[in-house]
């Protein structure tokens, strides 16, 4: 049988062609039954736990800014209503807004403070209010 000329007939050939022996191989686990540890000596495998590196979420303050429009018993109620806060917390927050011009209702992650500005932001347009509700990185 003739060879024929392919184009990659000028590249040597494999070595089991060549007549060259190549060593075997073992995997992890032929090589230790195939050379077990002498009796006496423990068979020992150290394992290290690496722990995950986990960080914190960013923070977020969820505030309400003072209008002259919004009355202070719907800011009590939005309070009470979005925020969990009891009467006493919902009223020192509304006065707090009423005097300095935004307070602080609660500090949330990312997307729990975002939904908290939307909720309140549609609650005060469903009642005519001009309420502003928003948020801040901590």
């Amino acid at each position: 049988m003739k060879k024929t000329s392919t184009p990659f007939s000028n590249l040597p050939a494999p070595a089991a062609e060549r007549g060259a022996a190549r060593p075997a191989r073992m995997a992890d686990d032929d090589r230790k039954r195939a050379n077990p540890p002498p009796p006496g000596e423990p068979n020992v495998a150290v394992i290290a736990k690496t722990k995950p590196q986990t960080k914190r979420p960013n923070l977020y303050r969820v505030l309400i800014l003072n209008d002259d429009y919004t009355p202070m018993e719907f800011v009590v109620h939005v309070l009470e209503r979005f925020f969990g806060k009891d009467h006493e917390a919902a009223t020192r927050i509304m006065l707090h807004v009423h005097h300095h011009g935004m307070g602080e209702c609660g500090i949330y992650t990312y997307e729990v403070a975002e939904t908290k500005v939307t909720q309140v932001m549609d609650f005060a347009r469903k009642h005519q209010h001009p309420l502003q509700c928003v948020m801040e990185k901590k």
